[in-house]
């Protein structure tokens, strides 16, 4: 195994974990693991690994923001709710290093729900939000894990 491509699959490894754990750019780094690859290997299969796996993960990233979206739309949770969500996650990040994020969003959510609809209220719109989340990460995950299966069939394939 040639040291471009122990390092595209460090960082695709590295990428898939960070897809689990948002700490890091995962699809990004999966991605960006491709092409180290595909460009140390060069040839017409390694950039059609790099492009279908590079298109997958452009799929993936589309649908986790849409499907989980739509079932927040559905369930009346606002855009205005989860970005607040959002806000106290990154403030989080930086306060509470690792779960900072998680706690920040969930509390994030709640408050703005609660602000919105009451306290007694708030908690559900909160627990939707945390499935959507968590969908969102399934989602990307298995785009990122399909663009990788292509990857390990194109560097068995060279």
């Amino acid at each position: 195994m040639t040291a471009p491509t122990l390092i595209a699959a460090l960082l695709v490894a590295v990428g898939l974990v960070g897809i689990l754990v948002p700490i890091l750019p995962g699809s990004a780094l999966v991605v960006g693991g491709i092409l180290v690859w595909a460009w140390a290997e060069g040839g017409p299969v390694a950039w059609t690994v790099f492009g279908v796996a590079t298109a997958l993960v452009a799929v993936g990233t589309i649908v986790k923001y849409v499907v989980p979206g739509r079932r927040l739309e559905v369930a009346g949770i606002p855009a205005s709710t989860q970005w607040a969500g959002v806000g106290l996650g990154v403030l989080g990040f930086f306060v509470v290093p690792v779960v900072g994020l998680f706690l920040g969003f969930v509390l994030g959510v709640y408050l703005a729900e609660a602000a919105r609809v009451g306290s007694k209220d708030a908690w559900p719109s909160t627990v939707h939000s945390l499935k959507a989340v968590g969908l969102s990460i399934v989602i990307e995950f298995l785009a990122a894990f399909a663009a990788t299966v292509v990857w390990v069939v194109g560097v068995v394939m060279t």
